[in-house]
């Protein structure tokens, strides 16, 4: 049986909240531990400047704090963070991935779309978090699907199923990240919505940023449109974004 903790790994501060969060995922089972993405990592705590840049600091707005780091919140639920063995990563957008130095044992399990987006050069991505030149494993399109979504099915130490799901858009190559949970699914869609809200407000201000941010707006809007429908149809699916710190809240209420 799975366990799982829900992780808040970020802040920022920005027009549209002076709290928005990072909604990372621990699964754990047994003395195996695998994360679903990883937030900012204690390096970039303590060396933003350097490792992010200032001027990405301030446009975004981050707020750096060591008890955000995955790596000090698995220490404070009293377990040993060289036991993560893997990390599952939705796409390589640095607050996403910032932590995975903290980790550097880990293999890192990403789809293959994604991985070939951050070696082109695209000056979205941070070199920076990728460093430590962790094990790197991509997966490619699969014929399986869940629930009328291609998934790619990703093998880790741990039993759990656990599924790439791609919703490109907000980069060509995100992901979301399915998870078998003992009796139901938990879908995490990570950036391809920063608030819920936009499943049900077409006209939501944060719109215009989720467009900005989008290497291909057409693909993500398309994204979100079969999430809501698969919502719509399955409400069993209990999901959630990164960012939505009200997601976040009521999910962690249940760690």
């Amino acid at each position: 049986m799975v366990e799982i903790h829900h992780l808040n790994c970020v802040r920022i501060v920005s027009p549209y909240g002076d709290n928005v969060g990072g909604h990372c995922m621990l699964l754990k089972e047994n003395d195996h531990m695998a994360l679903i993405d990883t937030g900012i990592g204690l390096l970039d705590t303590c060396h933003p400047v350097e490792r992010i840049g200032r001027e990405l600091v301030e446009l975004v707005g981050y707020r750096f704090d060591k008890k955000l780091t995955a790596i000090q919140q698995i220490k404070n639920l009293g377990l040993n963070p060289s036991n993560v063995c893997d990390c599952i990563i939705s796409h390589l957008d640095n607050d996403h991935i910032g932590g995975l130095a903290d980790f550097p044992e880990a293999t890192v399990h990403v789809g293959y779309e994604e991985y070939e987006n951050y070696l082109s050069g695209n000056p979205r991505y941070l070199k920076t978090p990728l460093l430590h030149n962790p094990v790197v494993k991509t997966y490619p399109k699969s014929t399986n699907e869940w629930f009328g979504f291609e998934a790619r099915k990703v093998c880790t130490s741990l039993a759990t199923e656990i599924f790439l799901i791609p919703l490109f858009g907000h980069t060509l190559g995100h992901c979301g990240i399915a998870v078998k949970c003992n009796d139901h699914w938990l879908f995490y869609i990570a950036d391809a919505y920063y608030l819920r809200d936009e499943l049900t407000n077409l006209e939501h201000p944060i719109n215009k940023l989720a467009e900005a941010r989008a290497d291909d707006n057409v693909m993500r809007l398309e994204s979100v449109n079969r999430i809501r429908n698969v919502l719509s149809s399955h409400p069993e699916i209990r999901c959630f974004g990164y960012h939505d710190i009200d997601e976040f809240t009521s999910f962690a209420k249940n760690n």
